[in-house]
């Protein structure tokens, strides 16, 4: 008679789940389309900044996705192997094909030899593909899928560091300031990053962040004035903020091993059911 058990050794189902996927999805799109803005941009032509202010701003939106795919996984309890991998999949066209391709559209076609250009572009996205395969390996063994910290600057962040600050140089020329020198800062600052990527620099990932939580009266402050300042400066918040949040995220990466622990607490939102610092 036929066991109804599955034989040894059978595959496991794949857990697939719509929502966060369909998130990890848009992420891709973005990716994609962001891509194509920079293809079509022709440095002669006059809509060349349109062009790249396009791709950035879709860029940004797939920080965006990439944000809500990993909270809506872990609100409902739903991440899995497949998602964890999607998402990497998503991640290194939309944080490391598009950027690297962004900046030696803007920059690096123009150094000479040519190979000079490509080669600092891969560079890039090779330290963000070796960031995204060093953080699956690590999620898979046991116990580090909810790591409350991220080793080495994750790609999403470096991807939104290099399309806020190329946003910010945009809308500098914009106002007739002069920008031809200051762009030769991206392939700089793309270096540096990517270094970080695979750095052994540990940044707080920030999973254990709970809007639903009860804050301190300084707290709500706080964040009542930061909403006010984002009203005010809506038509400048992405030139003016995102850079400086971005950079900020990337400094305290270094000073956060020089801080003390009830600082990082107040600062990281660990959850309350966490032991308070000096306690273990």
């Amino acid at each position: 008679m036929a066991s109804s058990t599955e034989p040894p050794g059978a595959a496991k189902p794949l857990r697939i789940y719509f929502l966060p996927n369909l998130m990890t999805a848009g992420n891709l799109f973005c990716g994609f389309v962001a891509l194509t803005k920079i293809v079509e941009a022709d440095a002669n032509a006059v809509n060349f900044n349109a062009r790249i202010r396009y791709a950035l701003f879709f860029i940004l939106l797939a920080c965006v996705f990439d944000l809500l795919d990993g909270r809506l996984a872990r609100w409902g309890g739903r991440e899995s192997s497949f998602g964890r991998e999607f998402d990497s999949l998503a991640d290194l066209i939309s944080f490391g094909v598009a950027p690297a391709f962004l900046v030696h559209r803007i920059v690096l076609k123009d150094v000479q030899p040519p190979e000079i250009g490509w080669f600092l572009a891969s560079i890039y996205l090779i330290c963000g593909a070796l960031r995204l395969a060093r953080y699956n390996c690590m999620s898979a063994e046991a116990g580090t899928g909810g790591s409350k910290e991220f080793l080495g600057f994750p790609i999403p962040a470096a991807a939104g560091l290099v399309a806020s600050l190329t946003l910010f140089l945009l809308w500098w020329e914009d106002r007739g300031f002069a920008v031809s020198d200051w762009r030769y800062v991206l392939p700089a600052i793309m270096i540096l990053l990517s270094v970080m990527m695979v750095s052994e620099v540990k940044y707080p990932s920030f999973k254990a962040l709970d809007l639903r939580a009860q804050r301190s009266f300084t707290k709500t402050v706080i964040g009542v004035v930061f909403v006010g300042l984002v009203f005010v400066l809506r038509h400048h918040i992405l030139h003016l903020l995102l850079p400086v949040l971005f950079t900020a995220y990337l400094a305290y990466g270094f000073i956060r091993p020089h801080i003390s622990r009830q600082i990082r607490h107040e600062i990281e939102e660990e959850d309350e059911d966490d032991p308070p610092p000096g306690q273990s």
